[in-house]
């Protein structure tokens, strides 16, 4: 089977894996590059002969400019540093390789990837793209990184910095305490944090586990300052209080949790601007705590999410991508998802699946057929109800743009329409829904749907209908283009007309789907659909008092020794009859808790709290 997004027989498919050896270059020292820049000087300037007692004399083009006293003194002054330099030069030479080896990181330097040198990135050495595929594949442009890049080239710059400009204004004036002390803030390559943000209190750091297959492995760590805030945070999600949280954001201004909290409040409150500036802070205070090594950019570092410190990034990077696509910047979204995918493979925020809709939505196509040919080795990506009809529509654009040029250069490659026809064979449930979703009104979709093998369609499995729920939640916005539709419709009528000749390629795309999601349970599930909405449901700010308290219930968890406390918020025993918002907004909160114990009660009712 081929990824070269050629058709795939369903009675013969089968997975298949490649590995390749890698042709690693070997390292150069780095003393040897002084070496080499002081032989090139020395060529440059004149060639010295030697005598036969040892002594270098300089050739002299021309006498008349050269002072013989001076001449001399450069002369022995040059023999006597560079005599001294190849003495040192044993012991600097194996302090640094002790040292290295000691820290378990190659020699050859991690170069900073910045906007002019991007390029050089990619024009290095050959690699082998059959191990390296995927770091490579998943390289960021930090060009569009920053949702302002992306607008600017929308609406203009002057619309963009006038609208900039009056944010700041306002919002500085919205500072308690009268006018704060103006400074420039660090210079990020994930934020343009506004020079009305607090400065970096230091409170986290990264450091290296280790370096294997030429990959770093890095972890966040908090300070003890961050630890007590910690403790607060603690405290006060216990008791459910947002004014206690608001407490610790005062005087830990860069507290991850409370800013994420935040964030997830003004996001249901209708507040897009404060939730994208919530998590803004969060993505300005992790990048200011980066290892000088990491380097997330080229794809070759990883932040493993099983490290409850590294959860905090990848939860503010999701959350970025999102307000980055509700502002209608695609690019940035994908280069915010190519991050996410780049920092750990086991793809714990599911970017594996929106991944494709940014990259459409970005005009991205052959970076999109690119990507699903080299992220995995077992070329496996097509079998996902996402990339089947991703890739279709991908095709059917790259086709598109060839005819307007006037390309006659023959491909390989599948045709959209049979990629299409491919991706209706493997998930006719996508189709049915989609014509729920979108919704498409033609009669022509529900003749088609009258048809069993797409009215009648069913998932097969837990897996594989969770993700097509995903899918058509994410990227059911492109369905209604009507070249889409047109697309899809041709399709399905010749899917219908091939089964009425034979109608046992139906059951070998079934199997082919059986083998694919053969789980009887839903490996998924961690991914919530909501996740991937572009709908947000929004909530009056006075539904959100009843998770205020008194501040007074601050002062008391701080003061006394914290006995009195309850390990955890009791949730309500009835939700029937309540605001089905509050009741979901309620649940968003990581410390509520609706489930019974073994006995039937309520999750800890069975403690006893010593007072």
């Amino acid at each position: 089977m081929s990824v070269n997004l050629g058709l795939v027989d369903a009675a013969g498919w089968q997975r298949q894996g490649t590995d390749s050896p890698v042709s690693a270059a070997p390292s150069k020292n780095p003393f040897d590059l002084l070496d080499d820049q002081e032989d090139e000087r020395e060529v440059a300037g004149g060639n010295q002969l030697e005598d036969a007692n040892g002594q270098e004399h300089p050739v002299i083009t021309n006498s008349s400019n050269v002072d013989p006293a001076s001449n001399c003194k450069s002369k022995k002054k040059k023999k006597k540093n560079k005599d001294k330099s190849a003495s040192r030069k044993p012991k600097a030479e194996e302090t640094l390789d002790l040292i290295l080896e000691d820290l378990s990181i190659s020699r050859k330097p991690s170069p900073q990837i910045g906007p002019e040198n991007i390029k050089a990135v990619s024009d290095e050495a050959p690699i082998d793209t059959k191990k390296h595929g995927t770091s490579f594949v998943l390289v960021v442009d930090p060009r569009y990184l920053k949702a302002e890049n992306e607008l600017r080239k929308i609406f203009g710059s002057k619309v963009v910095n006038s609208f900039e400009n009056h944010h700041t204004s306002g919002s500085s004036r919205q500072i308690r305490g009268g006018r704060r002390a103006v400074h420039n803030p660090r210079k990020t390559i994930l934020i343009s944090p506004p020079i009305y943000w607090p400065r970096w209190d230091g409170s986290m750091s990264m450091e290296l586990l280790e370096t294997k297959d030429h990959q770093n492995y890095f972890r966040y760590v908090h300070s003890p300052s961050y630890g007590h805030a910690q403790e607060a945070f603690e405290a006060a999600k216990a008791a459910n209080d947002l004014n206690a949280i608001a407490s610790i954001l005062a005087h830990y201004p860069y507290h991850i949790e409370s800013l994420l909290t935040f964030g997830e409040i003004f996001k249901y409150s209708g507040e897009h601007q404060s939730s994208a500036d919530a998590i803004g802070k969060c993505l300005f205070a992790l990048e200011c705590a980066w290892h000088p090594l990491f380097n997330p950019l080229q794809g070759n570092c990883q932040l493993k999410y099983s490290h409850d410190a590294n959860k905090p990034l990848f939860s503010a990077l999701f959350n970025h991508m999102k307000n980055m696509d509700r502002r209608g910047c695609h690019r940035s979204a994908l280069e915010v998802c190519k991050l996410l995918l780049s920092l750990d493979s086991d793809d714990p925020m599911g970017a594996l699946f929106c991944v494709d809709y940014f990259s459409l939505r970005a005009q991205e196509y052959q970076w999109l057929e690119k990507f699903a040919e080299e992220y995995r080795s077992d070329n496996s990506l097509w079998l996902f109800p996402n990339f089947s009809y991703s890739l279709a529509v991908a095709r059917f654009y790259l086709e598109r743009d060839a005819a307007s040029k006037e390309d006659t250069a023959q491909t390989e490659k599948a045709t959209s329409s049979d990629l299409m026809k491919q991706a209706l064979m493997l998930h006719p449930l996508v189709l049915q829904k989609l014509v729920a979703k979108a919704p498409l009104k033609d009669s022509v979709w529900a003749q088609i749907l009258k048809n069993s093998f797409f009215g009648s369609a069913k998932a097969g499995s837990p897996s594989l209908e969770h993700l097509i729920n995903i899918y058509v939640e994410r990227s059911y916005l492109i369905w209604r283009f009507p070249e889409l539709q047109n697309l899809l419709k041709e399709a399905a009528l010749l899917v219908i007309e091939s089964l009425k000749q034979n109608s046992s390629e139906a059951r070998d795309w079934s199997c082919v789907r059986k083998e694919a999601f053969s789980s009887e349970k839903n490996e998924y599930s961690h991914l919530m659909v909501s996740d991937f909405s572009d709908t947000t449901p929004s909530i009056p700010p006075e539904e959100l008092r009843q998770f205020m308290v008194g501040p007074q219930m601050v002062h008391e968890m701080q003061d006394g020794d914290r006995e009195g406390i309850p390990e955890r918020a009791r949730a309500p025993r009835e939700v029937a009859g309540r605001n089905a918002a509050i009741v979901f907004l309620e649940s968003l909160l990581p410390w509520m808790d609706y489930g019974n114990d073994r006995n039937g009660q309520p999750d800890g009712q069975d403690q006893n709290i010593e007072d």
